[in-house]
């Protein structure tokens, strides 16, 4: 058994060096904290709104990342408008969802949100999504509240950051967080019903980081190493196990 945890850990961080550097970029878990809700932005029609006009006084999910993104950002928001398109539709809620990248505009945060309305059942019902662009310092202002963290590629012209959501309270509270990807209805209810009391709430430390595949070196974006470092390790478990049951089965024979 303990050879089998070794062999997981050597999958899930075949560079210790690698473990560090990517763990530089999970979410910087912080209930209780507050966002500045004076912080502005621009919405899709161009008009200037504060943050906190965008939540409404209601539970919020803020959601991070660019619209341009070739890669994880889009399935995120997917994966959100299927687990929306499950929840009750009289729950009361916002949605935010707010580019890290200052040089995106109001039209790219409209084609954003029209995209998303397409996978969502129920497009009568987003007059509180709220699709937002800004500058680098109004960005990092909110970005830093919720321990959001990014860097950009300048070869690559893309950011790394972490894949998930955040639930804010009415009032701009952190109140818990639904990291990678694959979310579940009763996960995203769960955490509107936490921000709307006012619950806080750490979630499992899962990192699923948004990058590149580089054609020239043949490696996969570090979202996708990941995935396909848990399946091997996953994998490497089951494996295992059934090994291990079957010898049990070998020396205690019924």
């Amino acid at each position: 058994m303990i050879a089998i945890v070794l062999m997981i850990l050597a999958l899930l961080c075949p560079h210790p060096g690698m473990a560090s550097n990517l763990s530089d970029f999970a979410f910087d878990q912080r209930q209780g904290n507050q966002v500045p809700l004076a912080t502005r932005f621009i919405d899709r029609l161009g008009n200037a709104i504060t943050l906190g006009q965008a939540l409404e006084h209601r539970p919020t999910i803020l959601a991070v990342g660019y619209f341009h993104c070739p890669n994880l950002c889009g399935l995120v928001r997917n994966d959100l408008m299927n687990a929306l398109s499950r929840l009750d539709a009289e729950r009361p809620y916002s949605l935010v969802v707010l580019s890290i990248d200052p040089k995106e505009t109001p039209a790219d945060a409209q084609s954003a949100r029209s995209a998303d309305i397409a996978h969502f059942d129920h497009p009568g019902q987003t007059a509180d999504w709220h699709y937002l662009t800004g500058s680098a310092a109004n960005i990092t202002a909110i970005t830093q509240a919720v321990g959001f963290k990014s860097r950009y590629d300048a070869k690559f012209k893309q950011f790394l950051h972490p894949a998930g959501l955040v639930f804010l309270t009415g009032n701009g509270t952190v109140s818990s967080y639904l990291l990678g990807v694959g979310y579940q209805p009763s996960d995203v209810g769960l955490g509107l019903t936490r921000a709307a009391n006012g619950i806080t709430a750490r979630a499992l430390p899962i990192l699923l980081l948004c990058f590149h595949y580089d054609p020239t070196t043949g490696r996969y974006s570090l979202a996708i190493m990941r995935i396909l470092q848990l399946g091997a390790a996953l994998t490497v478990l089951v494996i295992g196990g059934t090994v291990m049951l079957a010898l049990r089965r070998e020396r205690h024979p019924r």
